[in-house]
C-alpha cells in the first residue's frame, strides 16, 4: 500500500508541476493564448482541491464501514 501512494504521489506532483509551467508558457506567450491560459489557470486551482476532497470522502467513507 505504501509503494502505491508514493508512486500516485510523485505522478500528483508530476502532474502539478506539468500545470504551472503550462500555465506559465500560455501566459508567456501572449494574447492569442488567452482562452488556454484560463483553463490552465483553472486546472491549477481545481484539480488538487478536488484531489482534497476525494481524499476526504474516502477516509470519511472508509472509516464509517468499519
Amino acid at each position: 500500500m505504501k509503494k502505491i501512494q508514493r508512486i500516485l504521489a510523485i505522478a500528483g506532483i508530476v502532474l502539478l508541476l506539468g500545470m504551472y509551467l503550462a500555465t506559465l508558457a500560455f501566459a508567456m506567450l501572449g494574447k492569442d493564448f488567452f482562452p488556454l491560459f484560463m483553463a490552465s489557470l483553472f486546472c491549477t486551482f481545481a484539480v488538487p482541491v478536488m484531489i482534497w476532497f476525494y481524499g476526504m470522502v474516502y477516509k470519511w467513507l472508509k472509516k464509517n464501514t468499519d
